[in-house]
């Protein structure tokens, strides 16, 4: 379920580091941005109805014979364009001007001379720092254009042509390494797309809730419930528009963590008076994951069989059209694109069967963690569920590598379960994205009472993130991690051995699986 307001900005994607960026910039402008594949028909972009296009960066360079393109047409369009770094070669290029392998690439910190402050740089200072990443530059901008921005490298660093609202700038303002850049965005999409900031939690929740409604009508819905922050925010969104219609299932996979089961509960029989229907299924999601130890085969079996129980549900419950679920936007990103590569299958988009009997309302399918944060908060929901650290839907069984076994899984709760006792004790959780642990399919020499042992490794995972797209890891203080590997070696049986992660996203994802 998808309601979308009336100002668009369209991103089109060239399989960009940060693509994904560009997008959730828009959106911290209040106006809602939609990333496409850079091959998306012109009438499919049309129907969008964009004030404004942006293109987004790529690796290609635009003389590869099979370089990314899109349709020329696009310029006739007079809808204002931005093109970002290869966007800005690419539109350099099939306009006419010249573009050519530089003679030093220019990665990373760079200063910027503006040379003309009337369109995008508007309001800025004249001379900036700004992130570069590009090994082709614009020697000549197209017949029309005129150069606004250079660098001692780049000649054309950003290039203008206010008659037709074509912009390009070779250097990524959608970045944090550019501190100004989002004023470039809010240029763009404020003074030449026309856009209101009218993207607001209030205005989603009112226009979601009516498209729910309308498309519902009569017909019952089932949510599949885990306790997270979105698939709760959905249930509240489906409850508002449909109220007793609303069935949630709770299915416990037996991958959960520690006492979590009857905290959801509790939660949504008590507290949020929602009708719920709770399955124990560990066992029967144990047996299908025996001997399994492929990552993505996990989830797929996972993804699989949670709409098995749901039909199974449904079918005791008596017809049901409609099956709620709270895909994200980064679930739909990460799960790949023609030009933006699968980094991992998430077992409610690739992983659901084709065969599957429902049809699926996704209110949350266009949103960051941080936009469904301000919609649950929005929604009334209490903090400890709007704040609640990210859990993936496969739960414990993608943060133990390798096979799953009973033994396993306690000893990974019991050491995750501490980590969130000292994370939350250090009053560290809200500065956090996400913290939890994993467990490693490898066994090393360790000594407790004077005896040698033979344990597992548990693997801690603290990062920082805005919307988990990117992350970097937590520089948590290093008396918690002391705390915390003291603690997971005295109290779980069968761990000799506490490691800390610490690489970001990219290269990295947050989840080991």
């Amino acid at each position: 379920m998808h309601q979308r307001p009336e100002d668009v900005i369209v991103v089109l994607d060239f399989g960009a580091q940060y693509g994904q960026l560009i997008a959730r910039r828009v959106r911290e402008c209040r106006v809602y941005s939609e990333l496409l594949p850079c091959d998306t028909p012109l009438d499919k972009i049309l129907e969008l109805r964009p004030k404004g296009i942006i293109l987004s960066g790529g690796q290609a360079s635009v003389y590869d014979t099979d370089a990314p393109k899109y349709d020329p047409k696009i310029f006739e369009l007079g809808i204002p364009i931005l093109g970002i770094c290869y966007g800005m070669q690419l539109m350099a290029h099939l306009l006419g001007g010249k573009v050519a392998p530089a003679e030093k690439a220019e990665y990373g910190r760079t200063e910027l001379r503006v040379l003309d402050d009337s369109d995008l740089f508007a309001g800025l200072n004249p001379q900036l720092i700004c992130w570069m990443s590009h090994s082709d530059v614009v020697l000549e901008p197209p017949k029309g254009f005129k150069v606004t921005a250079r660098t001692n490298n780049a000649p054309v660093a950003a290039m203008s042509d206010p008659q037709r609202k074509l912009f390009g700038v070779l250097f990524h303002p959608e970045v944090s390494h550019t501190p100004w850049g989002i004023e470039i965005i809010r240029n763009f999409v404020y003074n030449w797309c026309g856009c209101k900031p009218t993207w607001t939690p209030r205005n989603f929740v009112e226009a979601t809730v009516e498209a729910i409604r309308e498309r519902v009508k009569n017909e019952r819905v089932l949510c599949a419930l885990s306790g997270g922050v979105d698939s709760t925010t959905t249930a509240a969104l489906v409850h508002r528009a449909v109220g007793d219609q609303l069935t949630c299932i709770f299915v416990n996979h037996g991958f959960l963590r520690k006492g979590e089961p009857e905290r959801v509960v509790h939660t949504f029989r008590e507290l949020l008076n929602v009708n719920l229907v709770y399955v124990d299924a560990s066992e029967r999601f144990l047996r299908r994951l025996k001997g399994v130890t492929d990552p993505e085969e996990k989830r797929k079996i996972i993804g699989e069989e949670f709409v098995r129980v749901f039909e199974e549900e449904a079918r005791k419950l008596g017809h049901i059209r409609f099956l709620a679920q709270g895909t994200l936007y980064p679930d739909v990103i990460e799960s790949g694109t023609r030009y933006a590569a699968r980094i991992k299958t998430h077992h409610n988009v690739g992983g659901l069967p084709p065969d599957m009997k429902f049809e699926l309302i996704e209110p949350l399918r266009y949103l960051f963690k941080d936009e469904v944060r301000e919609v649950a908060e929005e929604l009334g929901l209490p903090p400890e569920i709007a704040w609640r650290h990210p859990f993936p839907g496969p739960g414990l069984a993608i943060r133990i590598l390798g096979e799953i076994t009973p033994e396993r899984l306690d000893i990974l709760r019991e050491a995750d379960a501490i980590v969130m006792e000292e994370i939350r004790k250090a009053g560290l959780y809200r500065q956090v994205w996400q913290a939890f642990a994993v467990l490693l399919p490898l066994r090393s020499t360790g000594v407790k009472g004077d005896k040698r042992t033979y344990g597992y490794t548990i693997a801690i995972r603290a990062v920082t993130s805005e919307d988990g797209m990117t992350a970097d890891w937590a520089r948590l203080p290093h008396e918690v991690l002391d705390r915390i590997a003291n603690r997971i070696c005295n109290e779980v049986e069968g761990v000799n051995r506490v490691v800390y992660d610490i690489t970001s996203k990219p290269p990295a994802t947050i989840e080991w699986e």
